[in-house]
This record gives C-alpha cells, sequence and structure tokens, in this order.
C-alpha cells in the first residue's frame, strides 16, 4: 500500500467543480493554494501586453496508490473546459510518498504501509 501526492493546478473558476467532485468521490482531504504562473504558452498576449502570471489554484491530496487513477480521471473531468479541455485548464503531477505523519497524535506512515509512534 503505497501513498502519492497528487498536486493539481487548475483554473481558479473550476476549483469549487474539482473540490466538490474529490468529495462526492470520497476523497475530501485538500490543501488550496492560490498561485500564479504561465504554461508553455508563455501566458497570454493582448495587444502589447504580455501576462505571464497567469492566476491559478493548486490543490494537494495525498491519496493511496490504488485511488490515483481514480482521483486523477475525478480531477481531469471537474477541471476541464468544455467537453474537450482548452489550453490553461492545468496539469497534475504524481510523486509518491516516502513518508507522512500526522501531528496531533505522532503517528508516522511508511510507503510499505508500516506506522510507528514518533516519540517527541
Amino acid at each position: 500500500m503505497g501513498l502519492v501526492m497528487i498536486r493539481s493546478i487548475v483554473r481558479p473558476e473550476k476549483v469549487d467543480e474539482v473540490l466538490e467532485g474529490l468529495m462526492e468521490a470520497g476523497f475530501p482531504a485538500v490543501t488550496k493554494m492560490a498561485v500564479v504562473g504561465r504554461g508553455k504558452q508563455r501566458g497570454i498576449k493582448i495587444g502589447d501586453i504580455t501576462y505571464d502570471e497567469i492566476p491559478k489554484e493548486l490543490l494537494l491530496t495525498a491519496v493511496e496508490d490504488k485511488d490515483k487513477d481514480f482521483v486523477i480521471k475525478t480531477i481531469i473531468k471537474a477541471a476541464r473546459t468544455g467537453d474537450k479541455g482548452a489550453f490553461g485548464d492545468g496539469k497534475i503531477f504524481v510523486t509518491p510518498i516516502d513518508e507522512m505523519y500526522t501531528i496531533s497524535s505522532g503517528m508516522k506512515e511508511n510507503a510499505d504501509g508500516t506506522t510507528e509512534k514518533v516519540t517527541v
């Protein structure tokens, strides 16, 4: 039983749909941050002005590896603009989690599914 961190960068106007989709799918634990950035298109050019700090939302969620594909499909479905999507809809990055700690209990969860109490 491994854990993965799913980082999703989505349009601000889509974030509520993504959060609702994750909640309904049984994955309510999400951290949300307002971020700015640009993708391959290097921002948006309107007239002579280039806007390269586009507002986005970064969503972080840790899930068991067995749930990864389902969670990713849930995010894509909610974050995509229209049926085919559009430039600027965002990206999803997946990385393994080696260790995870619950601060209140002091429990450490390892990548292999074992747990141990951390003494402080």
